[in-house]
């Protein structure tokens, strides 16, 4: 009888699974991902806008993965004094040096966590401070350099739906279950978003050719500054 049970149950929680997959594939048609950026000079906010189907399914969590260049970086202890005020979390894939510049570093990732709020479920937004680094002087003359901000990839899950092997176009891949790090789990990662591209933020760059003559300058000013210490306290007898 136990047997005949636990067979029923097993079926029952498969019709589950196999209806909640196909509401959460209908659901995935109406999701959408942009971005923006905020602000000017070197210290931006990039605006992620997230937009799910207005059909209310439950126990469906929202992952954004940020594939950031080297141009660019998070800072972890702002991120620290903001984590108490905001209604995400945050995972970096690696440790941030604040003050290299941008040729002497590479990009970056990072695993974006926003929670649900219950008055507009089906709309997301989520800001994000990032810091432009300064960048290698230029010999030829230019006084900006660009440096391209991607879409963030946009990555659903539920655990009522364990069967992901029939979501196309959509792919399934392996991404941190929280931002913990603990243990990773299959995320749907979505395919048509609509708006995915780029933006470009244009940070100046110093003039390589004023190197020579920056240099020489400023050793001048100091010699002649050491000279004329030199005489004040040879005059004054100060020792």
């Amino acid at each position: 009888m136990s047997c005949g049970v636990d067979q029923y149950n097993q079926l029952f929680a498969g019709e589950k699974d196999e209806n909640h997959c196909g509401f959460l594939k209908q659901w995935l048609e109406y999701t959408s991902v942009s971005v923006e950026i905020s602000n000017k000079g070197f210290h931006r906010e990039v605006v992620n806008t997230v937009e799910l189907s207005p059909d209310v399914l439950s126990g469906v969590r929202v992952l954004l993965v940020h594939r950031w260049p080297n141009g660019i970086y998070i800072d972890p202890y702002q991120l620290a004094s903001l984590r108490d005020h905001s209604d995400w979390q945050i995972l970096l894939d690696s440790a941030i040096d604040l003050e290299v510049p941008a040729h002497k570093t590479s990009g970056f990732v990072t695993y974006l966590y926003p929670t649900l709020d219950e008055q507009t479920p089906n709309l997301l937004k989520v800001t994000i401070p990032i810091h432009g680094r300064y960048h290698e002087p230029s010999f030829v003359g230019k006084t900006s350099t660009s440096v391209e901000i991607q879409t963030p990839e946009l990555l659903l899950r539920s655990k009522k739906c364990t069967q992901l092997n029939n979501f196309e176009p959509h792919t399934v891949v392996d991404a941190p279950c929280t931002v913990d790090n603990s243990s990773t789990c299959p995320w749907i990662k979505i395919q048509h978003q609509q708006g995915r591209g780029h933006v470009s933020l244009q940070f100046p760059v110093g003039d390589g050719s004023l190197m020579k003559p920056v240099c020489g300058g400023t050793l001048l000013v100091t010699m002649i500054c050491c000279a004329a210490l030199s005489k004040l306290m040879w005059k004054h007898q100060i020792v």
